[in-house]
């Protein structure tokens, strides 16, 4: 079921939080929905769920539009959000028959659900115990069962891994891209390589605005106007080195990484590289150039560059 957002606006006072954006998610698709704190992430998920209300704009769900009365939309959507509301005093399945109930799953086959999202979440350990009970990993694949007990068509997962061991990560994470075969699935967290592990493509939203909007390759291309080499070079003192790689024409800046090793990082000037340059430099002054490597931009990279305040 497809997701189309419209214009979406909502301010808070004097602050607008989200600012007139615009994106849609096909089904199949995982989206990784990243931003600093205070972005707009939250606020974005919360009305797609219709847990606040729409100040301008719309979104449609499956063609219709939320605000139709007759859309019934919430049906089609399981939401995890960042602070995952839990009973503690109540038992696993308990508490999981109780959400099947709110969401209308057929009285005959909440059981059978149950145990689905019971051993497709890992809870079978644990299953017996109260919430309360539990360690904030096993708290958290509690709310991922709440969020698919009823088969939604639509996942909405605000900060799924938090908390969760490395093991557990791994199989969230496995479980979340197999899901987005066949659902639409929008996930936000702060844990980049997650992203790359998980989502088809990637929305990045910095104080209320879009910012970069596309697959992880092609962020990785438009970031890359800026190419980044590893040079390491020999018969000489690293600072003669970092001034005369300052020097050249085409280059922005020089980081020294290792000192011992003569291992600098080089940043070309916008559009231009800096490869030829640093290969004459070194036959000119008869140093040895050891180390020669384009390096690829990294998620992170392209996260700081865009959302720095």
């Amino acid at each position: 079921m497809d997701i189309q957002i419209e214009k979406l606006t909502k301010t808070y006072g004097p602050q607008k939080a989200v600012n007139d954006i615009s994106f849609d998610v096909k089904t199949g698709e995982v989206l990784g929905f990243l931003g600093p704190n205070g972005a707009g992430k939250s606020t974005t998920m919360k009305m797609i769920t219709g847990y606040i209300g729409i100040e301008k704009g719309d979104i449609r769900i499956g063609g219709k539009s939320v605000t139709d009365p007759e859309s019934n939309f919430k049906r089609h959507i399981g939401y995890l959000p960042e602070n995952n509301p839990l009973y503690l005093d109540m038992p696993i399945i308990d508490y999981l028959e109780f959400c099947a109930a709110l969401q209308g799953v057929e009285k005959a086959k909440i059981k059978g659900r149950i145990r689905e999202m019971i051993g497709l979440c890992g809870l079978n350990r644990e299953k017996h115990k109260k919430i309360g009970e539990l360690s904030k990993g096993y708290r958290q694949r509690v709310g991922l069962a709440q969020a698919m007990i009823h088969d939604p068509e639509i996942l909405i997962l605000d900060e799924p891994t938090t908390g969760l061991d490395p093991n557990q990560i791994i199989e969230i994470r496995k479980l979340i891209r197999d899901l987005g075969k066949e659902k639409t699935v929008i996930l936000s967290t702060h844990i980049l390589p997650e992203v790359e592990a998980t989502c088809d493509r990637i929305l990045i939203i910095n104080r209320g605005n879009i910012v970069a909007n596309g697959t992880p390759e092609t962020l990785r291309k438009q970031a890359q106007g800026n190419e980044v080499l590893k040079v390491r070079i020999e018969d000489a003192e690293a600072e003669t080195i970092a001034k005369a790689l300052n020097a050249l024409n085409t280059v922005k800046d020089v980081d020294l990484v290792q000192r011992e090793e003569n291992l600098f990082e080089v940043q070309s000037v916008a559009q231009q590289s800096s490869k030829r340059n640093i290969f004459k430099l070194c036959v000119d002054k008869k140093w040895v150039l050891t180390e020669l490597t384009p390096l690829e931009t990294k998620l992170e990279d392209i996260f700081r560059n865009l959302t720095v305040n």
